[in-house]
């Protein structure tokens, strides 16, 4: 027959082991998702990205299919990206685009509503921008007075009304180019 301080002893470290298994499931789940894989993940697209004010910049890049060794001075090249007003009350609007590598000219429509889309250029791909809500299209071109390559990028200063100066770094994309031999 089993005593009366043999079973206590039993039921105490059982529940001394129960108690240590909770605070361990409790710990491991407190770190759970704190350094994930998709925490610094970025997007897939062939821009880069930057946010200043309430002016988030995405898919920033100019658009060109490079068949030499540089795209030369002379040449025109297309700046593509998106511009999104994060300000639930107040508009902005593009005041300029500045880069050493050669003059950038804006046309069409450049307000930037509060909690709206400025879309410049269309990227490779994209056939109607009509289907993005609250969403105003234009143009940039760049004429290279510099020579500029793939695989390096080039500043760019984005001058908003209200969100002021912001200079990025923008990559060169083919985009939809054929492969070169």
């Amino acid at each position: 027959m089993i005593s009366f301080d043999t079973r206590r002893t039993v039921v105490t470290r059982a529940a001394i082991a129960a108690a240590g298994l909770l605070v361990a499931t409790t710990l491991v789940g407190c770190s759970a998702g704190q350094i994930s894989q998709t925490a610094t993940q970025e997007p897939a697209v062939n821009g880069t990205l930057a946010t200043f004010k309430n002016v988030a910049l995405r898919n920033v890049h100019i658009q060109a299919v490079e068949t030499g060794d540089a795209l030369e001075p002379g040449q025109e090249v297309s700046l593509i990206f998106t511009a999104a007003n994060q300000s639930p009350d107040r508009n902005d609007r593009l005041v300029g685009i500045t880069s050493d590598i050669g003059k950038v000219t804006v046309t069409g429509n450049t307000d930037l509503p509060a909690n709206g889309v400025l879309v410049i250029g269309a990227p490779d791909g994209v056939t109607a921008l009509s289907d993005v809500e609250a969403a105003d299209a234009g143009d940039a071109k760049v004429a290279l007075t510099k020579p500029i390559r793939n695989g390096l990028t080039y500043d760019f200063t984005f001058t908003f009304e209200q969100a002021g100066a912001h200079t990025v770094a923008v990559p060169i994309s083919a985009g939809n180019a054929a492969r070169q031999d």
